[in-house]
């Protein structure tokens, strides 16, 4: 089995694939997929488009009835396909938004069908088995050039792996055994090397399950604001429904004839019809762009609260920092030699797995320590986030322990031993430069420190300088002291930051945060970051991060980038704003008909209206119907900027509201003018 997925496609044709709106519905599939949301189960999710629904068979039903009496009929069948398109085109926006997820989800679906997997049974021996019967806690090898079947962690071996086909990024990235990068997706490619890989989902709880449930929308539950603002124009439906319905009996109590034809377009007319047919499109768009950002939602929810987050929290080991800290210095204390602080050290990391521990190997190594260390019956002491040390208990009852310094100094304390002189500045000499210091101790003797330096990723100034232009308070927390976090604070430019902190310290900070009304968002990547992803009200994991950090989170980066959340926040604004603009814009135009066509109407029987027929249309049924077909083409007109997004700019809440009433609802008041006018003086030609 040299390959688990025949035909692959190339990283080109896999990056396209994943972005939505790389292939278009034809017109013919589009105008069905209309046609089949013309159900009433489908119609009565949309309230607003229900009622312009039933008003169409109303129309149909008197234009029928025109008919069989010989009247005529020409006005209630015009009104009548105006309305049905109405209908088809709200229903397009819907179908449209969807039908890019759709195209995207059938490229997902078929990779995800073709592995296969190398499952590794109890008795030691292999079965190759379909990818779907996987299931959480099973363990499959997996070797040079095949594709990973199954989300899950590394338990043994490293491996250079192509993530093209999740992330559409070509560029292999690492991914080992024991370190926060031990997470992997299914439909991926291992370049190097061999793996054996515990599956940490049963089938259909993956992560391209989760990205083909997204895409095609179906799945997809309305936030809790797009359920307020459907609550909101449901009302309004509701009591423009009462107006025009009493409209009838006090028109013919003055003496004004009304056709139900005639009210039924004109309560089309002030309904908000624009916002109700395009908010299903907005919402789907919205996740739409956010899978173009290579980020999975569990839910629209946490896109939309991506928007509207005030406190940001953010892990520096590999969120702000590359997260890869190597060994870089050997500094004793005073009376003791750097050669013994060398050894012990090797001995409290040669079975240390992280990626730190290693590196403490290498520079020991580097700087040519080659001496042989038997650790015959020692026992080696993991890290732990409790306490903060790992080492080795050599069998003659010696204690090696490295750790954060006040760690290791309480350690030493407890052994019988003192803090030497000069240990604080020895510590803050180290931490000055930014370095982590990693405290080195033999029983109650403190031997040194060693230097972890990292480095931070390029941009993230920048990205933290837009972070705070849209209001957005940036918190770096670390484990490190607070000299070094100080320093990497400063070079990373964020607006406070939290040293020496533990899981327990970081859930208190983010429920301290809430408890003030504040959202907050938390970024992480390991399994210590697991309780605060899932306290924040959004939490997100990196996708390279352990399978607990991407359980926790309410949304996953799959490039593992801690600047995508500049992204993220800009995806959730470009929602809320595209939302709150064609509603202004939707009710501005409600308002402008209302004046425009209501003078008309009644101007006949009620010459005094004339002052306010300001357009001088030019009949009742030509005003009407100039304002049904606005009413119509306004909504494919609008489409575009439903799916695209209103375009957003870094600004004060204040700032983008001013602008969305400015420029969405001063032209959503002026628009129908001129449009109303020009369709009237068309009709009058043709009627």
């Amino acid at each position: 089995m040299s390959q688990s997925i025949h035909g692959e496609r190339t990283a080109a044709e896999a990056s396209d694939a994943r972005v939505p709106g790389t292939q278009r519905p034809h017109m013919a599939t589009l105008l069905l997929e209309s046609l089949k949301r013309l159900s009433p189960r489908a119609m009565a999710r949309n309230p607003v488009m229900a009622v312009v629904a039933v008003g169409t068979l109303v129309c149909a039903l008197y234009t029928g009835l025109a008919v069989h009496e010989g009247a005529t009929f020409g006005f209630a069948l015009s009104v009548t396909l105006v309305l049905l398109a109405t209908v088809l085109f709200a229903n397009a926006a819907e179908a449209l938004a969807e039908s890019r997820g759709k195209a995207q989800a059938g490229s997902l679906r078929a990779t995800r069908s073709q592995l296969s997997a190398r499952r590794l049974e109890r008795d030691g021996s292999e079965v190759t088995v379909s990818a779907d019967t996987l299931r959480r806690g099973d363990r499959v090898r997996v070797i040079a050039d095949e594709m990973i079947p199954a989300d899950g962690e590394i338990v043994k071996g490293a491996g250079s792996i192509n993530e093209s086909a999740v992330t559409g990024e070509s560029a292999p990235v690492l991914r080992e055994a024991g370190t926060d990068n031990s997470g992997v997706s299914a439909g991926t490619r291992l370049l190097s090397d061999e793996l054996i890989i515990e599956v940490s989902v049963d089938p259909g709880e993956s992560l391209l399950d989760r990205m083909i449930a997204l895409v095609e929308g179906a799945s997809r539950q309305k936030t809790p604001s797009e359920l307020a603002l459907s609550v909101l124009i449901t009302t309004l439906t509701l009591v423009f429904l009462i107006v025009v319905v009493t409209l009838s009996p006090m028109a013919a109590f003055v003496g004004i004839t009304t056709s139900p034809v005639m009210l039924v377009a004109l309560l089309v007319c002030l309904i908000p019809t624009t916002i109700g047919g395009l908010l299903p499109a907005i919402g789907i768009a919205g996740m739409s762009r956010a899978m173009r950002a290579n980020l999975v939602a569990k839910s629209g929810k946490a896109v939309e609260i991506a928007g509207s987050i005030d406190t940001l929290l953010l892990d520096k080991t590999g969120t702000i920092t590359l997260g890869d800290r190597r060994a870089t210095e050997f500094a004793s204390c005073e009376r003791v030699s750097v050669e013994r602080l060398r050894e012990v050290a090797c001995r409290c990391s040669l079975e240390d797995p992280t990626p730190e521990g290693r590196s403490i190997v290498t520079l020991a190594r580097d700087q040519g320590f080659d001496q042989r260390l038997d650790q015959t019956g020692a026992s080696f002491i993991p890290f732990s986030a409790a306490t903060r040390l790992s080492g080795v208990d050599l069998p003659d009852g010696t204690r090696l322990r490295k750790g954060a310094p006040n760690a290791i100094a309480e350690f030493v304390k407890d052994q019988g031993g003192s803090v030497p002189a000069g240990w604080s500045a020895l510590v803050s000499r180290i931490a000055a430069r930014g370095a982590t210091p990693l405290a080195v101790a033999d029983g109650g003797r403190l031997l040194g420190v060693i230097a972890l330096s990292d480095v931070i990723k390029s941009g993230m100034a920048e990205r933290f300088a837009q972070l705070r232009e849209m209001g957005v308070k940036t918190v770096m927390i670390t484990g490190d002291n607070p000299v070094t976090a100080a320093a990497i604070a400063a070079e990373a430019g964020v607006d406070d930051y939290v040293a020496e902190a533990t899981p327990e310290r970081k859930l208190a900070i983010i429920r301290e945060e809430q408890a003030t009304g504040r959202l907050v968002a938390m970024m992480g990547d390991g399994t210590n970051d697991a309780p605060a992803l899932a306290q924040a009200d959004l939490g997100l994991a990196m996708n390279s991060g352990t399978q607990a950090a991407r359980e926790a989170g309410n949304m996953v980066d799959l490039d593992s980038d801690p600047g995508k959340l500049l992204q993220a926040v800009e995806i959730g604004k470009q929602l809320l704003i595209t939302r709150g603009a064609l509603t202004t814009f939707s009710l501005a135009n409600d308002v402008a008909k209302y004046f425009a066509i209501l003078p008309a109407i009644f101007v006949a029987s009620m010459p005094s209206l004339g002052a306010l027929n300001v357009l001088k249309l030019h009949s009742p049924e030509s005003a009407v119907l100039a304002a049904v077909i606005f009413n119509a083409l306004i909504i494919p007109a609008l489409i575009p900027f439903a799916l695209r997004g209103v375009r957003f700019k870094a600004d004060s809440a204040t700032g983008l509201l001013r602008r969305n009433l400015l420029v969405y609802g001063l032209g959503g008041l002026l628009l129908p003018f001129p449009a109303i006018k020009l369709l009237d003086v068309l009709l009058a030609g043709l009627l």
